[in-house]
């Protein structure tokens, strides 16, 4: 059992056995390091769940959000102000992003 109290009732003297449920309290994100595997081009920032800000080595900021799936993986999803976009899932700490242009970009959230 997870978290079990033990609970009396003082007016029916009942014994009732309470049980909380396991909740996710890690909210995706942290420090984010990508790199473009073809150009090497390199992207960092920081965020925690639906606010995360990415910044590239050109100065083009990147806006996105993760989601926690079921499987403990997580999704992220950027947009720039020009209205390119890159989307992956991370395994733990390890993160892999495709662009629209289908260019990969591999790196760590610590």
């Amino acid at each position: 059992m997870i978290g079990a109290i033990a609970y009396i009732d003082a007016d029916t003297r009942a014994a009732m056995i309470l049980k909380r449920k396991r909740s996710r309290s890690t909210i995706p994100g942290g420090n984010f390091f990508l790199q473009d595997e073809k150009t090497k081009t390199r992207v960092s920032g920081h965020g925690q769940g639906d606010y995360i800000r990415l910044k590239d080595e050109y100065g083009n900021v990147w806006l996105g959000a993760a989601v926690l799936n079921d499987d403990d993986s997580v999704q992220y999803r950027f947009r720039d102000a020009k209205g390119k976009s890159m989307s992956g899932v991370a395994y733990g700490q390890a993160v892999t992003l495709r662009d629209e242009q289908g260019n990969t970009w591999k790196g760590f959230v610590d």
